[in-house]
């Protein structure tokens, strides 16, 4: 392991004990690393890295003892009628970046991530940065300044009202494998007017991503993974 490839690792061990501290005492982690609650405050506050060895049974204790999917699920908060809000998802960014690294093992020949205006935004970044690739938006109003666009028109089943997506007409180069993301796929709508945007680009859909999936909305195959479904 060269040098960066090791800083790297002794970071994402401290990412993922702070992500732990979230859910556990410090008198918790001290049972669950064996390290004194000091030397593990030292860690989540930057004071110092572990060394890579360490950092690789902090991440293997991370591993055992945290599911992403459990994580995700206990973030969901449903009101009385049945509608859910996963904000508390989209905000924690370290979260997002655990998401991210999981997708990177499904997509890793990646060349674009592409998704739609608002909610999809937050994930999109955190899975392209990981990837190492650019994201872009579909927006759903035209924006001053851009003059040429695709627009694909769709109807949400959820409002019955006749929408449109808006793509730059050069956003997306021929050919280039595009992973679509969203933050949850419902009726499928959405996500099947950004699968037309890339297609009618010239581009080549190589998978679809959302945290969370309620149904499959029409859209299956090895090609298309949720984190948690309901």
């Amino acid at each position: 392991m060269n040098m960066m490839e090791s800083m790297k690792l002794r970071i994402r061990s401290v990412e993922y004990l702070t992500m732990l501290k979230k859910d556990h005492t410090y008198a918790e982690l001290t049972q669950m690393t064996g390290l004194p609650a000091t030397v593990l405050n030292r860690y989540i506050m930057g004071k110092v890295l572990p060394s890579e060895e360490r950092a690789q049974e902090l991440i293997a204790i991370y591993r055992k003892s945290f599911s992403l999917e459990h994580n995700i699920k206990k973030r969901i908060t449903f009101d009385p009628e049945g509608y859910f809000d996963n904000s508390s998802i989209l905000y924690d960014t370290l979260l997002l970046k655990d998401i991210a690294a999981s997708v990177l093992e499904l997509f890793p020949d990646t060349d674009i991530v592409l998704t739609s205006e608002t909610d999809g935004i937050p994930i999109a970044c955190a899975i392209a940065f990981t990837l190492g690739v650019d994201a872009i938006y579909a927006r759903k109003h035209r924006e001053v300044g851009i003059t040429n666009y695709i627009e694909q028109t769709y109807v949400p089943s959820s409002s019955g009202k006749l929408m449109s997506l808006y793509l730059p007409q050069n956003a997306l180069g021929k050919n280039q494998k595009v992973l679509i993301v969203d933050d949850v796929l419902r009726s499928g709508e959405t996500q099947k007017a950004l699968i037309n945007l890339a297609e009618r680009s010239g581009a080549r859909v190589y998978g679809l991503f959302v945290i969370i999936s309620v149904g499959d909305g029409g859209l299956n195959g090895e090609t298309v993974h949720s984190m948690v479904t309901y």
